[in-house]
């Protein structure tokens, strides 16, 4: 029998495969196969941290897949990526693999390589050793550390402030220093200066501008012209002048490559010079990494792209200077190969920097085996590594000085310039800086023609500038995560995740490429500032990164930096418990009065109130959010909201309470689009006082914006739903609308979700077809009951398979597949442990509700099915009792049913799970 090998990706499979040959067989782990589940009690604190690991369906099929291939061999190698997360994965798959006895005569190894190449693959399994426990151990303390941040700090953050998501370890501290920089760019005020500039012209008759340098003997700073009276004085002492060259400076210096990447920095030179986004940048590089088909064969065309290390193999290095020196000559040669050091707070340098594993295989070469942002990518990786290796560039710096002979103490001006004396590296490639100072660039690059001491130039034209001094620049992508690494906060693997996550908790958002912190991430950061200032504090962050580092050193014992952490953690929490509202609106308000207040043009109080002239606005909390209200309430009720909560997941920004956008054109009533305490929604007509029917309303999708809303998207939204079209197989019509979870599609009693990007009031019918046919094969017809002939129906539910008939619903058996059930056993079943669907209204619910089960029936099912009665299940699976009044014999049915799926159950929260967002991508 073959050994087996086990890497993380079925790409990477591939590839290796083909490398290794018939004697070993090479599987897929597919990422991590387990996790920690999302729920309360995953990691004990009161029992030294110990942890409940949960497998998802995939994960166990593939540990499967994996042990029924273990049959027979003799030697398992474990090839997952070379980083924590990889050996982490691999520690996951032998627990796995050992709880199902499938070890047993296996000799377990650990390999790794750098990069997916046939050499280096077959030196890996020549060269195996143990799982490395100080990096396991590190990536348990960093897991249940973000798990304890996240689980313990957002429901606080829940209770004390509605309307926020969840808090993360290292998500928290980055979302603080873009609000931060926010704050700073609001406090700014621009400060007045000016400048004058001559226009010069040598006796040989060039052309060059010089700049007031010195006026009346004195040097001049920044702020001294600060007004245009001054400016025009010192610009009339220049004009008043007759001067000549006091003085030329020449020098020579030096330019040296940049390092090899590492994961932040190609993540910040693509941001810069391609545009492309933190997670666009790692997902390409995975590719690069993993292989892609030249002529036939799969080649790995980059190392392994989760690194801080800036150092090449001495290999690598010999084949590059070789490179230069038959592509670009003996002059663009260093001596000697170049050594590079990382100077980023906590570099492991475990790894080899990103660079191209053939550097004959130029990007020239491959072009036309790569996608569009595959080539560039890894043109930008190839010639920063090759560049890396050459000669250094030199420029002549020329400083002149200019001044009047007649007088002494007169205005002095200066030019300065550079020229390229030799290009080096420059030939191949040149680094791009984050918010180049304003004329910098021009400067370097500007020529003076050539000079000599005393000569008389001529005057030209003297211009006096008015300038204003600007704020600090937002961080972008590529200055946020070199922020982050400098500080010593996160790892190289977690940065593209964390900017994930921020703004898909809408904390913040990316406006020409540069983040704003919306109102909610200042909310939350002026929450946690005034309340876990520690916590999000970089200097403490940076300091557990370093404790996380002696870990995986070996150096620290993993559990006595967790107790240390808990300890006063759990006490801060604690802290919390007693905290009012009051204190909360108290501290955001004095935090967050400058940004939700700014001072008016007018110079009147920007705090009061537009409505009644009396109260005095102030930072509110609410059920559904913040928002700003008059002191002077129940009395003047005006109200403002902030840019977040409520409705804004569906887009809008509906800044009154109500907008008319006209008229129904068959009932003449009015069409208006308003927002509630769910969110926005249009509204046809309005309510009659005393009657019980409530004009026709719809919610707004997501993506549709209330202040854009028009009269007819309104009708549309309202008219639904509308009839698509007929299946061309079942001959069933097939209907689109809105419903409890979203747009949908409908034939019969099949409901099916669309997508985001699907225009409900438009979706065509081939693509209503094809939505269905994908929730069809979740949805097997078994044949008419022989009570009443209505269907019986087997559905493919989130907590496995379960059969429907009518408003009925009973799990299927785990030893039954959902292929193999009968419409005897359906049918069985139904009557043994049939439950009803709960109607729409939940607790409020009428009997008249209940009557008309059977049509809720079909309306629950796109997204809820079966759900309802397994809701009481979750919470004994999280570790909380029972409660005092359920029925005894309920609980005891409900357990056996509930028990598989119990690591799952909270999985529907997971956009919102805290700690998740900390967690490292690779």
């Amino acid at each position: 029998m073959s050994d087996v090998v086990v890497v993380e990706s079925p790409a990477k499979a591939k590839t290796i495969n083909k490398y290794l040959g018939s004697g070993y067989t090479v599987l897929a782990s597919f990422g991590h196969v387990r996790d920690l589940p999302p729920k309360d009690g995953s990691v004990r604190p009161e029992q030294d941290f110990e942890m409940d690991w949960a497998a998802d369906d995939r994960g166990s099929r593939q540990i499967a897949a994996i042990a029924k291939a273990l049959k027979g061999a003799k030697t398992l190698y474990l090839a997952t990526d070379p980083d924590r997360e990889g050996e982490a994965i691999s520690w996951h798959v032998r627990a796995m693999l050992a709880d199902r006895h499938a070890l047993k005569g296996v000799d377990v190894r650990r390999i790794t390589f750098n990069e997916i190449t046939r050499n280096a693959v077959r030196y890996a399994i020549a060269h195996p050793r143990d799982l490395d426990q100080p990096l396991i151990e590190a990536y348990m303390a960093r897991r249940a550390l973000d798990y304890l941040v996240g689980f313990t700090l957002s429901p606080v953050l829940w209770r004390k402030l509605p309307g926020s998501r969840s808090a993360g370890r290292v998500q928290s501290v980055a979302l603080r220093l873009i609000c931060e920089r926010e704050a700073e760019i609001e406090a700014f005020r621009p400060r007045e200066y000016w400048t004058v500039e001559a226009q010069f012209t040598t006796p040989a008759g060039a052309p060059f501008t010089a700049r007031l340098t010195h006026l009346d003997g004195k040097k001049l700073d920044q702020f001294d012209l600060n007004t245009a009276e001054l400016a025009n004085r010192a610009k009339a002492a220049v004009e008043a002048g007759t001067f000549t060259v006091a003085g030329v400076e020449r020098r020579r210096v030096k330019r040296n490559p940049p390092a090899p990447f590492t994961t932040s920095t190609v993540q910040q030179e693509a941001s810069r010079k391609l545009g492309f986004g933190a997670q666009q940048t790692m997902r390409l590089a995975q590719g690069l990494y993993e292989g892609v088909d030249i002529d036939g064969d799969t080649v790995g065309l980059i190392t392994y792209m989760r690194t801080d290390g800036v150092q090449m193999a001495r290999e690598a290095i010999s084949a590059i200077r070789d490179h230069v020196k038959a592509e670009y000559g003996t002059p663009y040669l260093p001596g000697a190969p170049r050594e590079y050091s990382s100077k980023a707070k906590n570099a492991q340098e475990a790894h080899e920097a990103i660079r191209p594993t053939d550097v004959a295989l130029t990007p020239e070469r491959v072009a036309r085996y790569l996608n569009p942002d595959q080539r560039r990518l890894y043109e930008l990786i190839w010639k920063r590594a090759v560049a890396s290796q050459m000669q250094s560039a030199e420029l002549d710096q020329v400083t002149v000085e200019i001044a009047d002979p007649a007088r002494p103490k007169g205005p002095r001006l200066r030019a300065t310039g550079s020229i390229l004396a030799f290009d080096g590296f420059l030939k191949l490639y040149r680094e791009d800086k984050d918010d180049t100072a304003e004329g910098e660039a021009e400067d370097e690059n500007r020529m003076l023609p050539p000079m000599a001491e005393r000569d008389p130039l001529r005057r030209g034209e003297v211009l006096a500038d008015q300038h204003f001094t600007q704020p600090p620049p937002r961080y972008s992508e590529a200055s946020l995560v070199k922020k982050m690494e400098e500080l010593g906060i996160g790892r190289p693997s977690t940065y593209a995740s964390i900017l994930s996550v921020l703004q898909d908790r809408k904390y913040v958002k990316l406006d020409k490429r540069r983040f704003m912190p919306e109102d909610r991430g200042r909310l939350v950061t002026a929450f946690l500032t005034s309340f876990f200032e520690r916590y999000v504090d970089t200097g403490f962050t940076a300091s557990l990164e370093e404790q996380l580092d002696d870990i995986s050193g070996g150096r620290a014992d993993w559990r006595a930096v967790m107790r240390a952490f808990w300890e006063e953690f759990s006490r801060a929490v604690d802290q919390t418990k007693d905290l009012k509202i009051s204190d909360v609106i108290s501290a955001l308000d004095q935090d967050l009065g400058p940004h939700f207040f700014p001072p008016r043009d007018d110079g009147s109080d920007p705090r009061s109130c537009p409505a009644c002239g009396k109260g005095r606005l102030g930072l509110k909390l609410g059920r559904h959010g913040s928002f700003v209200g008059c002191s002077n309430y129940p009395n003047c009720q005006y109200t403002r909201r902030l840019g977040m909560d409520g409705g804004e997941e569906a887009g809008e920004t509906l800044k009154e309470g109500m907008r008319e956008l006209g008229h129904h054109p068959d009932t003449g009533e009015p069409i208006t689009v308003r927002r509630g305490p769910y969110g926005v929604y249009a509204q046809q007509g309005e309510q009659v006082p005393d009657s019980k029917t409530k004009p026709r309303r719809t919610s707004l999708p997501r993506g549709v914006d209330g202040d854009t809303l028009t009269l007819e998207q309104a009708l549309g939204l309202l008219s639904l739903p509308r009839n698509v079209g007929t299946h061309p197989e079942t001959k069933e019509p097939i209907e689109a609308g809105i419903g409890r979870f979203g747009p949908y599609v409908k034939m019969g009693g099949v409901f099916a979700s669309l997508d985001k990007d699907d225009d409900v009031l438009s979706v065509g019918l081939n693509r209503a077809v094809d939505v269905l046919a994908r929730k069809l094969a979740s949805v097997r017809t078994l044949g008419p009951h022989p009570a009443d002939k209505e269907p019986v129906l087997v559905r493919k539910g989130r907590f496995g398979p379960y059969v429907q008939h009518a408003n009925t619903v009973a799990n299927v058996p785990r030893d039954v597949m959902m292929d193999d059930i009968t419409i005897a056993q359906a049918v069985a079943l139904l009557a043994e442990k049939g439950k009803q669907l709960k109607p729409r209204g939940g607790r409020k619910a009428t009997a008249k509700a209940a009557k008309a089960a059977p049509k809720t029936a079909t309306e629950t099912a796109p997204n809820k099915a079966a759900a309802p009665k397994k809701a009481p299940a979750r919470k004994a699976t999280a570790g909380k009792a029972a409660p005092k009044k359920a029925a005894p014999t309920k609980a005891a049915a409900r357990k056996p049913a509930a028990k598989k799926p119990a690591a799952k159950k909270p999985a529907a929260r997971k956009s919102a799970a805290p700690g998740a967002s900390d967690k490292a991508a690779g």
